[in-house]
């Protein structure tokens, strides 16, 4: 019984840990501030896919002529992905359709991009779009901007 009890007494410390590092990391990647909620899809194909899969959902943060983009569901402290203002073309905007709808944040907006040859989708609110467009548009005087 004492056996018993002393190992559910360490799982219960080991997942309160797990969970405290979970909300630390969050709060380190928000710290320098410029982040916003936003699912990702890497390597799409041209035809919309509304089935749901292959989203991920994920922290984006503004980093000078970057955005780095962090998986919520992961203790990595590095980013997944960085887009480079420079290398973002933006193809269009549309609604989620069918699954998409369950697999998305109720409000989101998807905005099909290409980065380095990749086809990409973004999922965010229409606030976090405005900024995410005014970000790119805003660009240094010189550099391709191609939003749509």
């Amino acid at each position: 019984m004492v056996l018993a009890l002393t190992v559910c007494g360490i799982v219960v410390v080991l997942v309160a840990l797990g969970l405290f590092v979970f909300g630390l990391r969050r709060r380190l990647i928000q710290r320098s501030g410029g982040t916003f909620d936003c699912s990702l899809r890497w390597d799409v194909s041209e035809k919309p896919d509304t089935s749901g899969k292959g989203w991920s959902y994920g922290v984006a943060r503004y980093n000078g002529d970057r955005v780095e983009w962090y998986r919520v569901f992961s203790y990595a402290y590095r980013p997944r992905r960085v887009l480079e203002r420079s290398l973002i073309e933006v193809a269009g905007r549309r609604l989620p359709e069918g699954e998409e709808e369950l697999a998305l944040l109720s409000d989101a907006i998807i905005l099909t991009c290409l980065h380095r040859g990749t086809r990409l989708e973004l999922a965010m609110s229409e606030d976090a779009l405005t900024g995410f467009l005014a970000w790119l548009e805003a660009a240094p005087p010189g550099q391709r901007v191609n939003v749509a």
